[in-house]
């Protein structure tokens, strides 16, 4: 491993071909060398988005498409915000970290960013984020800020419980209810159904990717969906994506109405994305470290699969008003 860098992120990312060597450490501690986290949290707010206005009938108001702004700022808030919550995840867990192989290369443990460091770039990125949720409405504002509290027990619960993945899940799928509310400055059944769904995705795709430090954490105590579901996982992993399609398609129903809601684009990926989420399943090996961590980033083209399922709803309604 090259000097200055962390064993568990790629060394040919732009991170260290277009940073200043001093700012690696802190660009590791938001993990803007992996960007699949960042992603993983925007594609609840983008679905919320992009569901949001296809719950009223086509008009001059409501075209069906989602609000680019909001999209941007989605973009920009889940950047800002994964990585203050890795950098607080970090400051929680530098003892766990550096007992750990994979992770105690990791500024923090490695001693290349002092905590007070931390702390202050933690308060930037924090800073970052609420400068974009004061861009929403007063009503999504006050959702945004509700979430902190889940955010800030989570990485507590790998010592409490074996479910530090649902703590993940309810706050990484948050954005199913903020894309909502900033359209509509109130919540209904349709976001809820789309965060339960979001949760359970989230749970999925998370122990997938614990299965990598399955044996360390086991050394060191931490407890996880990973080793709780252990040779089953292939099973849980059935019941956890299966529950998570049904809350989805739970909400794109409860979003239409006689003359309003998804068109069959957004049906038609829902169900592309189940495809997907079955080779998942199919393709699991718990053994496999690499495999894992495949399988894991592959779920960024499932929250693809079902924005672009959803904004193609819009565009044949936009297209096709009376066949829709």
């Amino acid at each position: 491993m090259d000097q200055g860098r962390v064993a568990d992120a790629p060394s040919d990312n732009f991170v260290y071909r277009w940073l200043p060597s001093p700012l690696w450490p802190f660009a590791q501690l938001a993990r803007w060398d992996r960007p699949i986290g960042w992603q993983l949290l925007m594609w609840p707010c983008w679905w919320s988005a992009a569901l949001a206005p296809q719950s009223a009938a086509p008009s001059a108001v409501h075209t069906g498409l989602p609000s680019v702004a909001h999209l941007l700022l989605f973009v920009i808030g889940a950047i800002a915000m994964r990585g203050a919550g890795c950098t607080y995840n970090d400051l929680v867990d530098q003892e766990i970290d550096g007992r750990v192989a994979r992770t105690r290369s990791r500024p923090l443990p490695s001693g290349r960013v002092s905590r007070l460091q931390a702390k202050l770039f933690l308060l930037v990125q924090t800073l970052v984020g609420f400068v974009v949720l004061l861009q929403f409405n007063d009503f999504a504002i006050v959702t945004g800020i509700a979430s902190l509290g889940v955010v800030a027990v989570y990485p507590f619960l790998k010592r409490v419980t074996d479910w530090p993945q649902l703590g993940l899940g309810l706050a990484f799928s948050w954005g199913a209810l903020m894309g909502w509310a900033g359209y509509w400055a109130s919540l209904s059944a349709a976001p809820l159904l789309l965060y339960a769904g979001a949760v359970l995705w989230t749970i999925g795709y998370d122990t997938i990717y614990a299965h990598q430090d399955r044996e360390d954490d086991a050394l060191v105590g931490v407890r996880s969906t990973a080793r709780l579901f252990g040779q089953r996982t292939r099973q849980a992993l059935v019941i956890l994506y299966g529950g998570a399609i049904l809350c989805f398609l739970a909400a794109y129903l409860a979003s239409g109405s006689a003359s309003a809601g998804p068109s069959w684009p957004a049906y038609a990926a829902l169900a592309i994305g189940a495809c997907q989420m079955i080779w998942q399943i199919t393709r699991i090996d718990i053994d496999d470290g690499e495999a894992c961590l495949a399988l894991f980033r592959s779920n960024n083209l499932f929250g693809w699969i079902l924005f672009i399922g959803l904004l193609a709803s819009a565009l044949w309604t936009l297209s096709f008003p009376f066949g829709a």
